[in-house]
């Protein structure tokens, strides 16, 4: 349990929700740049101390969940190990859609301020860079260890494809769930390295 600026309990589990919110609130109100911690923390009823438990920036709010979500990516894959590499990889991806259509409100926020923040919009590109890296080593491991180029294509057309339609669904507003689009561009997906590659890439199982 953690203290308001007034003293008062508030539950663990909903202080990390009210601060995102919060933050969120002071951007679209005031700027990025023109936001304190402060003005965070008072807008969520907490203190300075509070914030800093949950998050170590400013910008870190923006992103609250993006570590534990690769994290969770990484697991995912790590247990699975019966589906094909390629459908192992769209299916982990997948997870980071269902977050993005969960947590709506937050995701329409942050694209608006990663579009207008150079700074933001490049840490958004290097985390997206580490997926890219995570799916590539599972799919070389999976496949052949010394075939890097086909893990590297592999891994940079799911990302591809999820940014894609990740992206349609941002500028849309997030007005229709973008999960069953992301589903069929992942089929277009496995037929395009089938045909390229003369047999289903699905069926390579290490």
């Amino acid at each position: 349990v953690s203290r308001s600026a007034t003293g008062a309990p508030v539950p663990a589990d909903s202080v990390r929700d009210r601060l995102v919110a919060a933050a969120f609130a002071q951007f679209a109100e005031h700027g990025f740049e023109a936001t304190t911690v402060d003005d965070i923390a008072e807008q969520a009823g907490v203190s300075r101390r509070t914030f800093f438990r949950h998050f170590a920036t400013k910008e870190d709010a923006v992103f609250p969940d993006h570590e534990a979500l690769r994290r969770e990516v990484a697991a995912d894959l790590e247990r699975n190990h019966s589906d094909p590499p390629l459908a192992a990889v769209c299916r982990a991806v997948s997870l980071v859609l269902d977050d993005y259509v969960k947590h709506r409100e937050v995701s329409l926020a942050r694209f608006e301020l990663t579009r207008r923040m150079t700074a933001l919009r490049d840490r958004e590109i290097a985390s997206v860079h580490r997926y890219q890296v995570l799916f590539a080593r599972y799919v070389r491991e999976r496949i052949d260890p010394k075939d890097e180029i086909t893990a590297e294509l592999m891994a940079a057309a799911v990302v591809t494809a999820h940014n894609s339609v990740l992206r349609e669904w941002l500028v849309s507003g997030g007005k229709k769930d973008p999960r069953r689009r992301l589903a069929g561009v992942f089929a277009q997906l496995r037929e395009a390295f089938d045909r390229s590659a003369g047999t289903p890439a699905d069926s390579v199982v290490a």
